[in-house]
């Protein structure tokens, strides 16, 4: 069943119950009403009639004691002797004598003026009595009215209430479905929301149902909250296969050439194409150049994956001065390339080299300038002037390279830290040119330390990479 037949159901179940209640106990107190009011004027009888001394007529029945009887609410009055045996009554003519109660049932009154109910003779109904001893002690005067009126009030009382209730419920059952309807619509918009997000819309939100303090507008709230979450873990792995597939496609590029290489040359060998020693010494530096290359793609790919599973477990901090490796970094691009010029100074240029406390792991932090040093090297004209910065900011320690080369476009500027990424692809190789992750590692190595590696640059205006970390006092 649906929700809106359950809810519908059990409504009109507990709504039936409440009138059933409701009717039993109304009919119930208006029996008790009843009989409370007839034992009141029956009981004020008895105490009347047992004072008076016993002139009563006979057990006869007389049109002009009908009005006294029906005043008094006792249409038959009896007297019993001592031996049980009537000897005076009245009796309303509007009744049948067989429909009095029987002698052995007047009998069984109590004579202290406690009501009962008697069956009638002839079974077609009950009546209700009271009995008092006379004063003079001989006799005991009863006064018994039938039932049938006041049972037959109850008994039209309990048809209008049935008949009332079962009206009542199904003009409130018929309103119930209808508002039922309508206060579960804001589900069925729920309902085509989840149903087009299964078909693959997951932009797709709920609408506001209602406010927000309410049920259903906390519910509309929190599963725009889920969808959201859920777009955007869907987009996250998309985007996550897309760089698994630029990666596997990118290492598959990286390490078919120097295997080309490597097998072309054994295969010369193998079928004798290498016939001096010449030849041959020249296949070897090949392969030998080659091997390199893929032992350092290898060592720098699985140092990537170290970094990403456990980075501080590839550290070993001590503290250390950043001027050290601003220094030797000056050197060592000056070996590289003579004809550049090559100054030292503070962050921005602003001043001369400062102070640059840090507590981190030196030969990381020298693999870090390294690559940076080998990408100005490598994307820069001979001749270039570089600068290197080194210094303490109100952000952090800084070493920075900054170049006067053709710099980088925004896009490439987006992507110059991404794995195996070079802005010119179809650029020849050189002996050691990286494969496009040197800038990938410093960034992790930079950030295993707690800093980070970024760019600023333009097209014609240069690049400068700075590596941040966090002051020694900081951590």
């Amino acid at each position: 069943m649906s929700l809106r037949l359950r809810l519908l159901l059990i409504t009109a179940a507990l709504l039936l119950t409440g009138l059933t209640l409701t009717g039993a106990v109304v009919a119930d107190r208006m029996e008790h009403y009843q009989v409370q009011r007839l034992d009141t004027q029956l009981r004020s009888l008895t105490d009347l009639l047992a004072r008076l001394p016993v002139t009563g007529p006979r057990a006869t029945s007389s049109t002009l004691l009908d009005p006294a009887l029906d005043v008094i609410g006792a249409p038959y009055l009896v007297y019993l002797g001592p031996d049980g045996t009537p000897t005076d009554g009245v009796l309303s003519t509007r009744l049948g004598r067989d429909t009095l109660p029987s002698t052995a049932g007047l009998r069984t009154v109590p004579a202290d003026g406690t009501a009962v109910f008697l069956p009638a003779a002839d079974g077609s109904g009950r009546w209700r009595a009271t009995a008092r001893p006379t004063a003079a002690g001989d006799r005991t005067v009863i006064a018994a009215a039938p039932m049938t009126d006041a049972d037959a009030a109850v008994a039209q009382l309990r048809e209008i209430s049935l008949i009332s209730s079962l009206i009542l419920l199904a003009v409130l059952t018929t309103a119930g479905w209808f508002a039922l309807g309508r206060g579960l619509r804001p589900l069925r918009r729920v309902e085509r929301t989840a149903a087009a997000i299964a078909a693959g819309d997951l932009t797709h939100r709920v609408p506001g149902l209602a406010p927000p303090r309410t049920e259903l507008g906390r519910l509309a709230a929190s599963l725009n909250t889920m969808l959201g979450q859920l777009e955007r873990a869907f987009a996250a792995r998309a985007a996550s296969e897309a760089r698994m597939r630029t990666f596997v496609s990118d290492v598959s590029h990286e390490l078919r050439t120097p295997l080309f290489v490597i097998k072309g040359s054994t295969d010369l060998h193998r079928m004798g194409a290498l016939t001096t020693a010449a030849d041959t010494d020249q296949a070897m530096r090949r392969i030998g150049r080659e091997a390199t290359r893929l032992t350092a793609l290898t060592e720098d790919l699985l140092l990537l994956a170290e970094l990403d599973d456990a980075p501080q477990a590839q550290l070993d901090p001590a503290p250390m001065d950043l001027r050290t490796l601003a220094t030797d970094a000056r050197h060592d691009l000056r070996a590289l390339d003579p004809t550049r010029t090559v100054s030292l100074t503070g962050p921005d240029g602003s001043g001369p080299p400062g102070p640059a406390p840090v507590h981190a792991d030196e030969a990381r932090l020298r693999q870090v300038v390294t690559n940076l040093i080998g990408n100005v090297a490598a994307h820069t004209p001979a001749g270039t002037s570089v600068r290197i910065g080194v210094g303490t900011t109100p952000g952090g320690v800084i070493l920075e390279v900054a170049d006067q080369g053709p710099g980088l476009t925004a896009a490439q500027a987006d992507r110059v830290f991404d794995r195996f990424y070079r802005t010119d692809r179809a650029r020849s190789r050189t002996d050691g040119a990286n494969a496009g992750l040197g800038l990938a590692i410093a960034r992790s190595l930079a950030r295993a330390h707690g800093g980070d590696v970024d760019v600023r640059t333009a097209p014609g205006e240069g690049a400068c990479f700075r590596l941040t970390l966090p002051p020694l006092e900081a951590l």
